[in-house]
């Protein structure tokens, strides 16, 4: 029990330095939930899916779910860092539906990236004969309260930061990419 503790963790961690980027720009109720809620799905889906996936799919994706999840999160992060700095230069605010989508895509993208590889998580977990639904459920509720905790914390940074926050937030996954792709977490 304490070994899965620990990998929920450890798997968190990555999901809580995404949620300081992400709260650094400021978020409501509202937004909170949906990224805790997000994050916390994909954390939860992803081991089940690498234990069902089998063994070939785990194998395959093992060194590659690295560079893949670090890409898209780098990718995230510089494409909100260049929306952030178009509507500086224009002023042009799109319709709030319209962000409320880009939001949505940025937030799922983020959110797949940041558990790609729990596919081979999945896959561990089930050669110690480790309960799936314990795991999943463990994996998923230190994820939800990692990333509500990483939104609070990005929130205060965010409120010193000003209207730079939304570019500090894109540094951040920017950051979380990098790390990941050199195996930092």
């Amino acid at each position: 029990m304490l070994a899965l503790l620990l990998v929920a963790a450890s798997l968190g961690l990555s999901n809580f330095a995404a949620s300081v980027g992400i709260g650094v720009s400021g978020v409501d109720a509202r937004t909170r939930l949906r990224v805790a809620a997000v994050f916390g799905a994909f954390e939860t889906a992803m081991p089940i899916i690498g234990l069902l996936a089998g063994r070939s799919l785990a194998a395959t994706l093992g060194h590659a779910a690295h560079w893949i999840g670090a890409a898209l999160l780098i990718a995230t992060g510089a494409y909100t860092l260049l929306q952030s700095a178009r509507v500086a230069r224009s002023r042009h605010d799109d319709s709030q539906a319209s962000q409320a989508v880009q939001q949505t895509w940025r937030l799922i993208v983020t959110g797949a990236a940041l558990s790609i590889d729990n596919l081979a998580v999945g896959f561990a977990l089930g050669t110690y004969h480790v309960s799936l639904p314990l795991a999943a459920a463990i994996i998923g509720t230190v994820s939800v309260a990692m990333s509500l905790a990483g939104l609070e914390l990005g929130g205060r940074i965010g409120l010193r930061a000003g209207q730079r926050g939304e570019l500090l937030g894109s540094l951040i996954l920017i950051g979380v990419g990098v790390a990941i792709g050199v195996g930092v977490s």
